[in-house]
């Protein structure tokens, strides 16, 4: 179970994102401004930051969790204008959503499996650790 913060001004499009996300088992959370995921962030890292493609410059200074990674969404009638490198290279896809939503539910499932190998998933407390 991943935990995904999804930025973005389309909050009806993010919604139905996390609806999706919940549904295959994640913990998606909504945010409206990169400062707000930042302090979220800062608390509690995400695995996956889904950003929206005008916030990519923003989203790259993020502190996501170990293994975590930056996936980019545009709607489908916006029109695509060059990114630059730097955030080409920081973002592990680019996405149009909603019409690749079920692409993104793998894509949080491929790095979920790939932290959870490179030893760097986060590991339960076992309950004789936990605070009572």
């Amino acid at each position: 179970m991943a935990t995904v913060v999804l930025v973005g001004s389309d909050v009806t499009l993010l919604e139905g994102v996390a609806q999706t996300l919940a549904a295959a088992g994640h913990r998606p959370r909504l945010s409206r401004t990169v400062t707000e995921v930042r302090e979220l962030a800062s608390v509690s890292p995400p695995l996956v930051l889904v950003a929206e493609r005008t916030l990519g410059a923003d989203s790259r200074r993020i502190p996501l969790a170990p293994g975590g990674a930056l996936v980019l969404f545009h709607s489908a009638g916006e029109p695509d204008a060059a990114l630059p490198l730097a955030v080409q290279r920081a973002a592990l896809a680019e996405l149009t959503l909603p019409l690749e939503r079920q692409r993104l539910v793998a894509l949080v499932n491929y790095v979920e499996e790939r932290a959870a190998r490179a030893g760097r998933a986060s590991k339960p407390t076992p309950p004789e650790h936990r605070a009572v």
